[in-house]
């Protein structure tokens, strides 16, 4: 019996196997490994049976897919790979094709051909060349750390060990959608608020440049020396300073600004500055609702994806932005690992309101946690997008009132000596 060579890929896993095979004809070949889950790239009869006349008609029900390719050269790249957006287009893209019946392997392959990002089209096909050599996908994706971080890779580690790859990758587009979309509603809400506190700048630098030293001028030659009100005295002063140590100024408050920024990185300092955000009278709020829904939506997400409980806590713990909070996941991290509940610890460390622990006890009691810690994201989430919608429309009113009274206290400083002119004229 004639027999062929073949190259195919595993359905199942995604990786590529080598081997030869029995078959009357090539069609019968073929037909074989599709029928042991393989999905053929190439079947060619063996020189043993050079003397059996191959039929003429290629194999034209699969793809050829090159078993060899040169792995994407290193690059010195800067800023992100690939944006937040891109990241989860692919993760849905890549869910639906798999869960079409397309192999892992060719998937990333038809995934990296349109992508217009050269830098994440290497980044894409680097996982090939794990998969091509018996490793598995989330072991390709670890070469890759700054683009895919720990939640990403444990989820789809734990897709590929349930054999539910195409369920996590569309839970994990999910998650990054609703994430991108709450950022996205906080950055675009203090873009107002920004600009009018650089406008505001502008103005006070360009009355405290320009303005000021031509009303200085007046004063010396109308006062004759005379003593000028202290406000006005000040804001003299300080136009002179900006305006014959502009780039001392400039240099100060840049120094200052990467000042805190080393201080704040510092152990000490971190927990400082993340302790401050929370116990903040406007923004702690905020900050404490944005925490909560990051660590129910990653923690449920981990949990329904099949990342064991353990390892979920450690990955939320090290992923949640705030250091207070990462020391409150421990302290639960370390009960549970005792054979306790996440609830009760939670409860204990006083870092999250009372609703979110009750929430969390009842999924435990009704074997629905991640169900549960999905909805506490959700309704979190939405009282983010309220507390920023608030906290605009109070930043807005506030950052005009702030601006008028530095262009006011300025003008009145530069009226009162001109009162004092106009009395001694009278």
């Amino acid at each position: 019996m004639p027999r062929f060579s073949y190259t195919a890929i595993e359905q199942s896993t995604g990786r590529e196997r080598e081997g030869v095979i029995d078959g009357a004809t090539l069609e019968v070949a073929v037909g074989i490994l599709k029928s042991r889950g393989l999905a053929p790239l190439e079947v060619t009869p063996t020189k043993s049976s050079a003397t059996t006349k191959p039929p003429k008609a290629p194999v034209r029900s699969v793809t050829r897919v090159p078993t060899k390719s040169k792995a994407p050269a290193k690059q010195f790249s800067f800023g992100r790979v690939a944006s937040a957006k891109e990241m989860t287009v692919f993760t849905r893209q890549l869910g639906t094709l798999i869960k079409a019946g397309m192999p892992l392997l060719r998937s990333l392959e038809v995934l990296a051909r349109q992508q217009k990002n050269q830098r994440f089209q290497s980044v894409i096909m680097s996982p090939g060349e794990t998969i091509r050599s018996g490793g598995t996908f989330s072991e390709g994706l670890q070469q890759n750390p700054k683009v895919f971080d720990r939640p990403y890779i444990n989820m789809v580690k734990a897709g590929e060990a349930g054999g539910v790859l195409e369920v996590v990758l569309d839970r994990l587009a999910q998650f990054m959608e609703k994430s991108v979309r709450v950022r996205g509603r906080i950055k675009s809400a203090m873009t107002y608020p920004l600009i009018i506190v650089l406008v505001a700048v502008g103005i006070v630098s360009a009355l405290m440049v320009f303005v000021v030293p031509k009303f200085e001028s007046i004063f010396a030659t109308t006062l004759k020396g005379q003593a000028l009100p202290m406000l006005t005295q000040i804001v003299i002063g300080t136009s002179n300073f900006l305006k014959n140590h502009a780039i001392l100024a400039v240099g100060l408050v840049i120094g200052l600004y990467f000042l805190g920024q080393l201080l704040a990185r510092t152990k000490s300092g971190t927990r400082f500055v993340h302790g401050a955000h929370l116990k903040m009278p406007v923004m702690g709020d905020l900050f404490l609702k944005s925490a909560v829904a990051r660590f129910t939506r990653t923690l449920g997400t981990l949990l329904a994806s099949g990342v064991p409980i353990l390892e979920a806590l450690r990955i939320t713990r090290d992923t949640s932005g705030n250091v207070r909070v990462a020391a409150a996941i421990t302290v639960v991290h370390d009960r549970v690992k005792e054979g306790d509940t996440v609830a009760g610890p939670l409860r204990a460390t006083n870092i999250f309101p009372d609703m979110v622990p009750s929430m969390i006890e009842v999924g435990e009691e009704t074997g629905a946690l991640p169900d549960m810690l999905t909805r506490v994201a959700d309704g979190y989430d939405e009282e983010v997008d309220n507390a920023v919608n608030a906290l605009t429309s109070l930043i807005e009113p506030l950052m005009i009132v702030v601006m008028a009274f530095m262009v006011g206290t300025i003008v009145i400083a530069l009226f009162l000596p001109i009162v004092r002119i106009i009395q001694s004229l009278g």
